[in-house]
């Protein structure tokens, strides 16, 4: 009798791999300042549509240009997420290229080249951070959040083919509610990690930092009160409040231990509340 076939394990079929913005925090650091520009602009250009889309992409390729670099000068070996890479890179570019073309027709220039310098720029520095994983920076998180926010300023750029005075400050109050949320974050992270050394949460570092970021959200929310800027004023003091409060929770060991995800979904419901008051304060 002839031998029987030696038995074979089934192959898994291989998961495509979806190249999509996962990081859901620096999703809505990009879209909420186009959509508050968006609103206060007071009309609507298609051309707008362009800019989002060129901002979502410029983002969206990110991760597989990284997979790619990593291929390039880390990885000795083919990996099965490489080919992926880079055909959604492809399909990133072709739709960023687009959507660029009707920028370059709206823009004036100048600043259409000092945007696209400051989107090489950023993206080369945020492919290196990444593949040297080195991603969890504080300072290239904060600068993240300042690049990110600045989608106001190329939407302000769209609608009216200018950056008027009111975008400026509407991406420096987002840029900077950002980063303190950032260090609030980072400060909560070093308190989960002293608890499970039965160590009392850090006094300085990352927690001294946020306090002082907290800080100057106060005082910019007084300065605002003074200058009879009273939604703005709001959306400040509201910012620096549950900023103050997080950090209180986190001397808290049952506080401490809120999932990570309740605590994004609570600061992207204070950013949005943020956000609709600028909104009425800059109307």
């Amino acid at each position: 009798m002839p031998a029987a076939a030696p038995a074979t394990r089934p192959t898994k079929p291989q998961r495509s791999t979806w190249f999509l913005p996962r990081e859901h925090g620096a999703t809505a650091m990009l879209i909420v300042p186009i959509l508050c520009v968006a609103i206060l602009a007071r009309h609507w250009r298609w051309s707008e549509l362009a800019t989002l889309i060129a901002a979502f992409a410029a983002l969206a390729a990110k991760d597989p240009l990284v997979v790619l670099a990593r291929q390039r000068f880390i990885w000795r070996q083919p990996h099965p997420e490489t080919a992926a890479a880079a055909r959604w890179l492809a399909g990133w570019l072709t739709l960023l290229a687009l959507a660029g073309v009707v920028l370059l027709l709206t823009w004036p220039l100048k600043a259409t080249l000092a945007m696209a310098l400051g989107v090489g720029a950023f993206s080369a520095l945020a492919i290196t951070v990444n593949v040297k994983n080195r991603q969890r920076s504080t300072l290239f998180q904060i600068l993240s959040a300042a690049a990110l926010t600045s989608g106001a300023l190329a939407t302000a750029l769209t609608a009216f083919g200018t950056i008027p005075v009111w975008a400026w400050w509407l991406w420096l109050l987002l840029a900077m509610q950002a980063g303190t949320g950032i260090l609030v974050v980072h400060a909560r992270l070093d308190a989960r990690i002293a608890a499970t050394r039965s160590l009392p949460p850090p006094t300085g570092g990352y927690r001294r930092a946020a306090h002082i970021a907290v800080a100057v959200l106060a005082s910019a929310s007084i300065a605002a009160a003074t200058l009879r800027h009273p939604a703005i004023a709001l959306a400040l003091l509201l910012a620096a409040l549950g900023y103050w409060f997080d950090l209180r929770t986190q001397r808290d060991p049952v506080a401490l231990q809120l999932p990570l995800q309740r605590v994004g979904q609570r600061a992207l419901t204070l950013s949005s509340l943020v956000a609709i008051l600028l909104i009425v304060g800059l109307w």
